[in-house]
């Protein structure tokens, strides 16, 4: 493996401050944390911008699943400041086709493989620029590994921006209705009555996290159907805690889910990924 000339270096930038804060990098991956993957990520970074404010916000992502990688990073996202800078490996086609990116939207940073990771960001917060990560000076190593681009390619991607590298040093210039924002979960498919949406993800608690937005039921009563189970809605998990099986409710993510208080609603269901839900909007509520 022949290692970058820059690599380590200094900064030749002033780091991105935000507020006089060190720089915010998030770190999101399929990687787990038995091997020493997302530890070896952290120390690239440190070695480029030790003063980096390094957060996990999750390394348990299922092998190769997109788009609940996708998901989860869309849900964090609000929550940290503006300028972070967002690392997401899940990365199925690492040494394939699919191209290394930097993206910059209108208030943070996205760095990871053109696959459909960022769609879930993109919906919420467009990109108003991208490039594609060309430039090996700002890489780990001019020979990257064809099974670890997050070592070699995005980790020093992302602390060369935390220096205040811009976006344009690290490679050629993106169109950005090329940029992939596939998801194998299609869109919610509203009707003045309801309308049917899918499991997008299912939680650690076994919750069903649909694709139906809280708009959907605002001033609804409502319930939901999978197969032949109609559930009724509730404002809580334990609202209903005497109510013997699952319910409905919005999630703090913004979109409707179905749990099982005490127990674990996609086992009980036996659902997956893409099952079918039918919002039903009533002119009262139902009876439990």
């Amino acid at each position: 493996m022949v290692y970058s000339s820059a690599f380590p270096r200094k900064a030749h930038y002033p780091p991105r401050l935000q507020g006089g804060k060190p720089p915010v990098i998030t770190l999101l991956t399929d990687f787990g944390l038995e091997d020493v993957y997302v530890g070896v990520m952290k120390g690239i970074i440190a070695q480029i911008i030790p003063q980096a404010q390094v957060i996990d916000l999750s390394h348990e992502i299922p092998p190769q699943n997109i788009a609940l990688g996708s998901f989860q990073l869309g849900t964090a996202y609000p929550h940290f400041p503006p300028g972070t800078i967002h690392v997401a490996v899940v990365d199925p086609g690492v040494g394939g086709t699919r191209r290394a990116i930097a993206v910059q939207t209108r208030s943070s940073l996205l760095v990871g493989p053109d696959n459909g990771l960022f769609s879930h960001v993109l919906m919420q917060d467009p990109a108003i620029a991208a490039v594609e990560l060309t430039h090996s000076h700002y890489w780990y190593t001019v020979s990257p590994s064809s099974t670890f681009h997050g070592r070699d390619i995005f980790a020093p991607v992302a602390a060369h921006l935390a220096t205040g590298c811009p976006l344009q040093n690290l490679g050629l210039g993106v169109d950005l209705s090329s940029l992939n924002l596939c998801s194998a979960i299609p869109p919610w498919q509203p009707t003045s009555t309801g309308g049917i949406g899918v499991i997008q993800t299912i939680d650690h608690f076994g919750n069903l996290i649909t694709n139906i937005p809280a708009e959907s039921v605002k001033n609804h009563a409502w319930s939901v159907q999978i197969g032949p189970c109609q559930i009724p809605s509730a404002p809580s998990y334990c609202s209903l805690e005497n109510h013997p099986t699952w319910i409905a409710l919005i999630g703090s993510h913004g979109w409707l889910e179905i749990a099982l208080p005490n127990g674990n609603a996609q086992q009980s269901l036996q659902t997956h990924l893409g099952t079918s839900v039918h919002l039903m909007l009533h002119p009262s509520p139902p009876t439990l």
